[in-house]
């Protein structure tokens, strides 16, 4: 009887098929690609709605042959689709023009300050990894006990409070009060700490809960119960087996919430100057910089987009059972 409730083990799930794997992948790039134009579309066109990018360009002050002749200099004269299309050829070769506030290339100003974001958006999610798991792990396993409770406490606070406002109390206590850590600036590796505390609370509740509710799921199965008849450690039981079906849909949303925060480091960069992307992207939309704006916009994007993609492939190669979907 063992024997045969085994297969629904998460250790002898079907092997591979690598042509349901090419499809399911090759479905999922198309998703991502017609996602990417979409928001190519939307980043172009916000930026033209927003009002006469000529006079914002030019200033309020300028007279009309001055905005007249900012409007043929740029471009703007021409059709709405031709500028799309050449926007969007010259982006795919990342040529996205040159800044109108800082007066360098674009290229030049995000590969800057791309590497402190993706080192704080990284150093952010290693922390909410590494704490959420284990939590959601205890709490599941400690089910309606005082640790439960002091994990999904620990949660509740994470998601009801703003990152902005606890950015500024970890500078209150642990740079002004403490005098542990500094306050600003990305010299070195001490700087990001408190950012990174502050910017990974926040998508540590999210984490923990899916991880929780995957375990109470997992933990309850058929294969659970056998690998425990057959007399398997608890801690076999619990990291070889459980953790690693109920770790699945935590993947995918590690990378999402990777997504959100390289997206919405705005706030916590600009608490602590760290001059990262969105401290660019700050700065630019302050200053009317739209070729900035728009290769900010999109490179997000691409980066959200590409991990999300990462997610499924990974999700789908943990569990075949995906590929049908």
């Amino acid at each position: 009887v063992l024997q045969r409730m085994a297969p629904a083990s998460s250790s002898t799930h079907p092997k591979p098929n690598p042509i349901t794997m090419l499809t399911y992948i090759l479905r999922r790039l198309g998703v991502a690609l017609c996602v990417m134009f979409t928001v190519a579309v939307v980043s172009f066109m916000l930026l033209h709605l927003s009002g006469d990018l000529a006079t914002a360009i030019a200033g309020p002050e300028s007279s009309a042959a001055d905005v007249e002749k900012i409007r043929v200099q740029y471009g703007l004269d021409r059709p709405i689709t031709t500028q799309f299309f050449e926007w969007l050829a010259a982006a795919a070769q990342l040529g996205f023009g040159r800044s109108f506030y800082f007066q360098n290339t674009v290229m030049e100003l995000v590969g800057e300050r791309l590497p402190i974001t993706l080192k704080l958006g990284a150093v952010s999610l290693l922390l909410a990894v590494v704490v959420a798991i284990p939590l959601g792990v205890a709490a599941a396993l400690y089910r309606d006990t005082w640790v439960d409770r002091l994990s999904l406490l620990i949660a509740t606070i994470g998601q009801a409070m703003p990152n902005f406002w606890f950015a500024l109390a970890l500078i209150v206590v642990f740079a002004v009060g403490l005098q542990w850590l500094p306050v600003a600036g990305n010299t070195s590796w001490l700087h990001f700490v408190l950012p990174a505390v502050a910017l990974g609370y926040y998508a540590m509740p999210s984490l923990m809960r899916l991880t929780r509710a995957g375990m109470l799921d997992v933990m309850g199965s058929d294969y659970i119960r056998t690998a425990r008849a057959k007399g398997l450690s608890p801690a076999r039981v619990v990291f070889k087996h459980a953790l690693r079906n109920a770790i699945i849909p935590v993947v995918a949303l590690a990378a999402v919430e990777l997504g959100f925060m390289l997206g919405g480091s705005v706030v916590i960069e600009s608490v602590y100057s760290l001059q990262g992307l969105g401290q660019l992207a700050w700065d630019s939309i302050a200053r009317n910089d739209y070729p900035v704006v728009q290769a900010v916009v999109l490179i997000i994007a691409t980066f959200y987009i590409a991990l999300t993609f990462v997610a499924d492939v990974l999700n789908a190669a943990l569990d075949p059972r995906m590929r049908t979907r």
